[in-house]
């Protein structure tokens, strides 16, 4: 059988305690250790950077093999691009050795050469003409092996650019896979979360986590991972090439590596709460504009445009605030980044001349040694301007993270095979519910139900009637586990609902709300989705059988015609008779109706009632009612007030006793008339 036929079911307000709350809880995430609050609001830490990006990372381990393809091309890539300034520095060295050999006399060796230069007390050049590889004095330059050398340059970094892109394709493969594992998880976890976290976050918080904090992470990942990458192998690579050819130039040239690291650790410790703030502000902003939208009516009809108009600019002030701390703090790093990164350059120019002068190296090694030391900042550079995105893509996974830790329901105990919602595969059961000295609170100091006791045999219809806040919705709630019982217990059919699977309990249960939910599709989907798999006639019958099949008569395309979102293009009454058809399919032991009239005028009420009134045959249904017109026919109507029952019987025994039903029956009535 089908569970609850409105989205509603799963949204019920929780009561007082909820209604207090709903503006202020956060869902509750395991102890992390100090730091601020991430979702929570009672005391719980954020984690920080490092575990964070740890576990980012770790998520990306069911695609190993590819990410292991990832880093072995772009191990190859930066080898080939590390080798190609050090192969156009032999190609230097070839023009410039030609050169100085058309200076020397043919016929003698290169030692020669360079004893006649001293000879002539020219012992600068002596040195350079000392330092060079395979100089034949008088042969001038060798233009084929030159251009030999620029062939192997052109081919060394055509192979590197097309590893890099192959690299390029599949780390994308990995990123875009990863993110999708996250929204299927934060999916699954949203559907796993009891209603008690829904009725304490805000919805908006909620929709920036699912939405904003996942499209920011993949952003992230996907900007990041492969220049973070890139940039590591790259120094290591550089690095290497820096030693083979000079080590104290490369020494020199490191000088600024401690430099940058410690820069890079102060910035990022102060910006990265920065970060954690402006995505926590998002999510406040975001709840305010959607409550601000879905209720856009009702500020405009109450005249609170200007107040909700003070807060949000007050709320969009306190994200500019944050967001502006952040990248201010994060962009500080580039500038003074690329101030080291040019001071190295010189003094690695400087001392290489000096070096060339001496002999000790070549023009071409000089020439490549500041290619690589300015490839060596590059990488140091990039890094740095990525700080800002590289945090706020880390905080953002934070919050993901919290949400996913959240605690689920769990259904301790169960040893039946829990059957799919909506499977309709399982019997359906008689119906009868027992509550035995069941005792209920949201707050322990403040107690709602104490000691009820009532049993709905199969079949009944059960009303419940009584003031705002008496425990009525509250009642229904226990019934379907969307809450645990504090003591006592519930029965369904002998069974304690504890003792079956809530998949299997909600699948007894049909509910039927006062706010309507339809989806964007056609009416057959809406109504199908009490029992997917249904026959087209099982689909007809319960239209007819509510009521629906007079008006979809009417519509242009019938039974697939587009409800649009919200189903705006229906009326109210419309819009429920759909629900209660739905609820008709899915052919529940019980049924729960939460004031499914009350937002309809009395002509539609009629129709209404007509159609619950098949949907309530031969089945438990429970009631939930302010206008007692619509409950006058029920088996036992239950009076609260507190969280208890004042009274119980039947529409006329309850007149009869004039007591809290008769009075609030007089007071309906008497309106009614005036």
């Amino acid at each position: 059988m089908s569970t609850d036929t409105t989205k509603g079911a799963d949204t019920t307000r929780a009561g007082t305690k909820g209604q207090d709350l709903a503006a202020t809880e956060r869902i509750q995430v395991p102890q992390r250790g100090p730091g601020p609050v991430g979702m929570a609001g009672t005391g719980e830490k954020a984690m920080t950077f490092v575990p964070s990006a740890k576990r980012l990372v770790g998520r990306m381990r069911p695609q190993r093999v590819k990410a292991t393809l990832v880093v072995l091309l772009a191990i190859g890539s930066v080898t080939l691009m590390s080798l190609g300034p050090w192969l156009l520095g032999r190609a230097t060295d070839l023009v410039f050795t030609g050169f100085l050999s058309e200076r020397l006399a043919p016929g003698q060796t290169q030692d020669e050469a360079v004893a006649a230069l001293r000879a002539q007390g020219d012992g600068t050049q002596a040195d350079v003409v000392a330092g060079l590889r395979d100089l034949v004095p008088g042969q001038g330059v060798d233009f084929g092996a030159v251009g030999q050398a620029l062939l192997i340059v052109l081919g060394v970094y055509v192979a590197g650019a097309l590893l890099s892109w192959l690299q390029g394709f599949l780390l994308n493969d990995v990123v875009q896979s990863t993110v999708r594992e996250l929204r299927a998880d934060v999916e699954k976890k949203i559907h796993a979360m009891p209603l008690a976290t829904f009725d304490k976050a805000p919805r908006g918080e909620l929709l920036s986590r699912v939405t904003n904090d996942i499209d920011n992470v993949s952003q992230t990942l996907q900007q990041t991972m492969s220049q973070l990458l890139t940039s590591l192998l790259t120094v290591v690579g550089i690095l290497a090439m820096m030693l083979w050819i000079s080590p104290l130039l490369a020494l020199v040239a490191l000088i600024a590596v401690p430099i940058s690291l410690v820069l890079t650790r102060a910035v990022m410790k102060r910006s990265q709460p920065q970060f954690v703030t402006q995505w926590r502000r998002t999510g406040t902003l975001n709840s305010h504009v959607e409550e601000s939208i879905s209720g856009h009516a009702l500020v405009t009809v109450m005249g609170r445009r200007e107040a909700v108009m003070e807060e949000f600019e007050e709320q969009n002030g306190e994200l500019y605030d944050a967001s502006f701390r952040a990248q201010f703090v994060s962009g500080m790093l580039m500038p003074v980044m690329m101030l080291i990164g040019n001071m190295s350059y010189v003094v690695v120019a400087v001392v290489g001349a000096l070096r060339v002068t001496s002999g000790s190296l070549t023009i071409g090694d000089v020439q490549a040694f500041t290619q690589y030391s300015r490839q060596f900042n590059q990488p140091l550079t990039t890094v740095a301007s990525m700080a800002n995105l590289l945090q706020s893509g880390v905080a953002s996974a934070e919050r993901v993270f919290e949400l996913i830790d959240a605690d689920e329901e769990v259904d301790p105990g169960v040893a039946a095979q829990m059957r799919p919602v909506g499977s309709g595969q399982a019997a359906r059961g008689r119906g009868e519910v027992a509550f035995e000295h069941v005792s209920f609170s949201y707050d322990v100091e403040r107690p709602l139900i104490e000691d009820l006791s009532l049993v709905a045999r199969p079949g009944q219809t059960v009303a419940i009637v009584g003031p705002t806040g008496a425990g009525k919705t509250t009642l229904v709630n226990l019934v379907m586990r969307f809450y645990e019982l504090d003591g006592g217990r519930i029965t369904l059919d002998g069974v304690d609902v504890t003792d079956l699977s809530r998949a299997e309990l909600r699948g007894q249960t049909g509910m039927v709300l006062q706010d309507t939910w339809l989806f964007e599709g056609t009416i057959r989907d809406n109504i199908a989705y009490g029992r997917p798999g249904a026959s087209e006639e099982d689909l007809r019958e319960a239209a007819r059988a509510t009521y629906v099949d007079r008006f979809v008569g009417s519509l242009p395309d019938g039974y697939d015609t587009l409800v649009t979102e919200n189903g705006e293009n229906l009326s109210a009454g419309e819009r429920q008779l759909l629900t209660i058809a739905r609820a008709f399919l899915a052919d529940p032991a019980l049924l729960i109706l939460d004031e499914a009239t009350s937002s309809v005028d009395t002509r539609t009420e009629l129709l209404l009632q007509k159609a619950m009134g098949a949907l309530r045959a031969d089945r438990t249904s429970f009631v939930i009612a302010h206008r007692l017109s619509t409950i006058r026919d029920a088996d036992v109507i239950l009076v609260m007030e507190s969280g208890r029952i004042v009274e119980q019987g039947t529409h006329a025994e309850l007149l009869e006793a004039d007591g809290a039903y008769a009075a609030l029956y007089r007071s309906q009535f008497a309106a009614a008339v005036g």
